[in-house]
């Protein structure tokens, strides 16, 4: 086995946050009010990667007003719902104005403890780290089922973080794969140029985007159920389901989108599915979701299954955090809008962390919601 050629230089930081999306800045935002001296590490060249992959027509089903990082508003009439673009713009002037310290192509290929606290290492530089925040997001490796390795070159397929616009696509029927929110919103743009098939393994609660006149977050908030936690009985009811906002089967049809059961087989260009039908296709679209990646992290924060052990981001390893998990605390912990409460929770951690307490949890924040 070959030895890695050592890195070209080591820093000191006292916290080196890996991930440059909306989870990494918001608690850069913290980590900066708190006068801490750190980096962000963002493997991507530009800022909002995750953000610019996605499609061209993307509409975020929360409106402006609750799609605020800290100390900054989101432009834009409360109501309105912003694009992909508009989210972008947002994070690139949102790291500018506070002059966060995001470095770019610096994908990170290893985190370890040592005696000073972690190191971390990219291609080029090598940090030792005091703490260290694992805040790479949710999308991060797309998911695609083994049953499109039996779809002919002929069919074209893209995962959704791949598709953009309908004018990728040939011309005949396409089928995508996906009950959640992509999917839905996917089917319904490709359904005003071509026959559209859409197969839905599991069926998502489909909730309307806007009630008596009013967004449907207004009453998520009044209600509370925004704050429920994950281990509350209806966070640990819901926390594995994805709800529908603005989007269900019957509109769908309404589309003349052909609702399809799981998809279970392919060969050729044709496709098979749970109620034993199947459908010829020209080209598939799977919005199938994302898996982690936290290979490079080489710290006991897994349990059994692979999956990070944590108390709100907070790991048995201390001064080591994850932030930006979906349901990390509450519903909202990785969307825009929310993910500033749980970045501000660990800023608390890594706070008292520094000021040697004696438990990283010790002069925490209460929870908002009561369980």
């Amino acid at each position: 086995m070959t030895a890695a050629a050592p890195s070209l230089a080591t820093q000191h930081r006292e916290v080196v946050v890996i991930g440059g999306g909306q989870a990494g800045l918001a608690i850069g935002y913290d980590l900066a009010e708190q006068g801490r001296r750190f980096t962000i590490l963002e493997a991507a060249g530009e800022p909002a990667a995750a953000w610019q992959t996605r499609w061209d027509s993307l509409r975020l089903f929360t409106p402006v007003r609750y799609d605020s990082l800290p100390g900054r508003a989101f432009p834009g009439a409360p109501d309105s719902y912003p694009g992909r673009d508009d989210v972008v713009a947002y994070l690139t002037d949102y790291a500018r104005q506070f002059e966060l310290p995001v470095e770019y192509d610096s994908r990170v290929r290893s985190v370890r403890a040592s005696d000073v606290g972690f190191v971390v290492e990219t291609e080029g530089r090598t940090y030792e780290a005091d703490q260290v925040v694992v805040a790479t997001g949710p999308f991060q490796v797309p998911f695609v089922p083994s049953i499109s390795e039996r779809l002919d070159d002929s069919v074209v397929q893209l995962h959704s973080s791949d598709y953009r616009s309908p004018e990728q696509l040939p011309d005949g029927p396409v089928l995508v794969v996906g009950g959640g929110n992509t999917g839905f919103q996917i089917a319904s743009e490709l359904a005003g140029s071509r026959q559209v098939h859409l197969a839905v393994g599991t069926r998502q609660t489909p909730l309307p985007q806007r009630i008596a006149g009013r967004d449907l977050f207004r009453y998520l908030e009044a209600t509370g159920l925004m704050g429920k936690t994950v281990t509350s009985r209806i966070g640990q009811r819901i926390k594995d389901r994805e709800t529908l906002i603005g989007s269900s089967p019957r509109a769908a049809r309404k589309q003349g989108i052909q609702m399809r059961a799981r998809a279970t087989a392919a060969d050729g260009a044709k496709v098979a599915f749970a109620d034993g039908t199947d459908v010829t296709v020209s080209a598939v679209v799977w919005a199938t979701g994302f898996t982690f990646d936290h290979s490079f992290v080489e710290l006991p924060v897994f349990d059994d299954r692979g999956a990070v052990a944590h108390g709100r981001g907070v790991t048995a390893v201390r001064g080591a955090y994850f932030l930006g998990l979906p349901w990390q605390h509450t519903r909202g912990s990785a969307l825009l809008g929310w993910v500033k409460d749980a970045a501000h929770y660990i800023a608390c951690a890594i706070e008292d962390h520094a000021h040697g307490g004696a438990s990283s949890t010790a002069r925490l924040p209460p929870d908002p919601v009561m369980q």
